[in-house]
């Protein structure tokens, strides 16, 4: 049986599809085909998240991010970053879709035009996650987790209402900054500068 988790003001709804076994990974993309306008994660598992459009504010921090993380990569040239609505899939089976992501441009170019057109079955090398009124940080957390688990490099879990950011990179402790003017991507992401005044 299929479960279909409503995520409303932080608090998740579950949804019994009984007439569904588990999806495959075609009837996943059928489900976000006939749902263009949902944000969808499916996890591990096979448990579908159906997550609710972030706010208008939260919307501008990430739109504010995307532009200074797009100027990066376009002066750093050795990758291809994405915007929230770009899904992948993990090397454990979850399709996720973080805020912000970018990939190695040798990673992104060794997979098939076919696997690029749908839920690339890739981890990020790099994510950001900035937390809206609708996440729980306990659930943004495992989520940094899992990516780290399948392969990520270097990410950035942003909690505006905290003015706090957790930084998170393979085989080390996640590290804590409180109320920082700037966050760096060195050594993974050399130039890579976020001023945080922009994003609070």
């Amino acid at each position: 049986m299929s479960t279909l988790q409503v995520t409303s003001f932080g608090q998740p709804l579950s949804i019994e599809l009984p007439a569904m076994d588990k999806m495959t990974d075609q009837d996943f993309v059928n489900f976000c085909l006939a749902n263009r306008d949902l944000r969808i994660e499916r996890t591990a598992q096979g448990k579908i998240i159906v997550t609710p459009p972030a706010f208008s504010d939260t919307g501008a921090s990430n739109f504010k991010l995307a532009v200074e993380i797009g100027k990066w990569a376009d002066k750093d040239g050795t990758g291809i970053g994405f915007d929230s609505s770009s899904g992948f899939t993990l090397p454990n089976g979850a399709t996720r879709s973080p805020d912000i992501s970018w990939i190695r441009l040798e990673r992104w170019n060794a997979l098939t035009p076919e696997q690029q057109k749908s839920f690339a079955p890739i981890c990020p090398d790099f994510v950001i996650e900035l937390r809206s009124a609708s996440d729980t940080l306990k659930n943004l957390q495992e989520k940094m987790q899992e990516y780290l688990e399948n392969g990520l490099r270097l990410g950035f879990l942003i909690d505006r209402k905290n003015k706090t950011v957790y930084i998170y990179r393979p085989g080390k402790t996640v590290e804590i900054l409180t109320d920082p003017n700037v966050v760096e991507g060195n050594p993974e992401l050399p130039g890579l500068s976020l001023a945080m005044t922009k994003i609070w």
